[in-house]
């Protein structure tokens, strides 16, 4: 049992999957606060909910009086991390990767909160150090600790060359920079540990190793397990896309919506990971049967949003939630919208063309199976008529509100 909080809570709540060597780490972390990094390449202009473990754990390690750092990788993002993706990322323009990093830092912002003192946290940019570095200087300094026998032992790696399209020289070099990121930190600000997911095991243990040869210290690195739900699903992804942490891109009351939609067995670790509710707490709500663990999941889905958006928001998409779903209110604010032309209203529309148009369902055909199996609904009444014609009688106000089963809801304005 580690002596140290940070790591006997990361332990208890889930967070850790692989540590290079956890009793030395336990040890320094219990002689006095440390800072520790984790690494986001900026390829979106927001990070979606498949980052949260990484920023729940800096944030854990911030509570724990820590100093987080976000590396933002405007450097290593002209290459593209190669681990585990089937094929080499599309390269970016840098003022595509500038847009990115604003969106991600504003992301980072939502849950880690840094103060004007160093001490409290750090977001870094390691375009500010590896845009300066020459090629030779980087074989000279770096590159002659690096073994390509092993670096080629790395699972991240192998994959890549058991496939179709192999790994590139440029992607092969992504190691060498995360490795050398991390000793720039470490000469910056003292960094002594590296944290990420555990697809980042081989480039992290590769930084801890040349810290080790070059500064003759001792680091550390702990990986946090990728996630996925029960159902075998990727964390943060869902048939109609990513789970975004921005509300520009993904209105708030999607984001309630989508952990309300937990599934049952993951409720209680998603609480663990997700909130920081007290442990117990988080386990009473796990065991629970039936109809509550309803009630669990509007508590999880609350709680996520206060943390990614505040407490005005979450209450107010809980708010949207209970009045939609329970009261059954038709109202005006909290759902996703869109827009069309009146005109189409004035001559007459069928139904399931509405349910195209608007972009519940992605053709007439998928439409109509909808409304003949029952799981369409026009202002909360369910559609009989595939073919019913929808007028501006029909209106509520300037929009009606369309169902696709009990969770998918859309406001069409006109």
């Amino acid at each position: 049992m580690p002596k140290s909080s940070f790591l006997q809570e990361a332990q208890a709540r889930g967070f850790v999957f692989q540590v290079t060597d956890i009793e030395a780490l336990d040890e320094v972390l219990n002689k006095g606060p440390i800072s520790a990094y984790i690494g986001f390449d900026p390829t979106a202009d927001s990070l979606h909910v498949g980052s949260m473990v990484q920023l729940m754990l800096l944030r854990l390690l911030q509570k724990h009086g820590h100093t987080p750092i976000a590396l933002l990788g405007g450097g290593t993002a002209q290459i593209g991390d190669p681990s585990f993706r089937e094929e080499a990322r599309s390269l970016m323009m840098q003022e595509q990767i500038d847009r990115n990093l604003q969106g991600i830092a504003k992301s980072i912002n939502q849950i880690i909160h840094f103060g004007s003192d160093a001490k409290q946290g750090i977001i870094a940019n390691n375009a500010d150090w590896l845009n300066q570095l020459s090629y030779i200087q980087l074989l000279r300094d770096v590159g002659v600790h690096f073994s390509v026998n092993r670096m080629l032992s790395f699972d991240s790696v192998r994959t890549r060359l058991e496939r179709e399209q192999g790994l590139s020289f440029l992607e092969f070099n992504y190691s060498i920079l995360q490795s050398y990121d991390f000793r720039e930190l470490y000469r910056r600000y003292g960094t002594v540990l590296q944290m990420g997911g555990s697809d980042q095991w081989g480039n992290i243990v590769s930084g801890v190793d040349l810290i080790r040869r070059t500064e003759s210290k001792q680091v550390f690195g702990l990986t946090a397990p990728l996630l996925t739900t029960s159902s075998g699903a990727k964390m943060g992804k869902t048939a109609k896309g990513a789970i975004w942490l921005s509300s520009e891109k993904l209105p708030v009351f999607d984001f309630w919506q989508f952990w309300r939609n937990t599934e049952d067995n993951d409720v209680g670790r998603f609480l663990k990971l997700f909130t920081e509710l007290p442990i117990e707490e988080c386990e009473r709500l796990a065991a629970l049967e039936g109809a509550e663990i309803n009630e669990a999941k509007k508590i999880l889905a609350t709680e996520v949003t206060r943390i990614c958006h505040g407490d005005e928001a979450a209450e107010a998409a809980q708010k949207t939630a209970q009045e939609t779903f329970e009261q059954g209110k038709l109202v005006e604010t909290g759902l996703p919208e869109c827009q069309l032309d009146k005109s189409l209203l004035n001559e007459g529309i069928p139904v399931f063309r509405l349910f195209v148009l608007s972009g519940m369902s992605a053709s007439n055909a998928e439409a109509r199976r909808l409304i003949r199996g029952g799981g369409a609904r026009l202002n909360d009444q369910k559609i009989e008529d595939e073919g019913q014609i929808i007028t501006p009688d029909h209106l509520n106000q300037d929009f009606l509100k369309l169902s696709a089963g009990r969770k998918n809801h859309m406001l069409v304005r006109f």
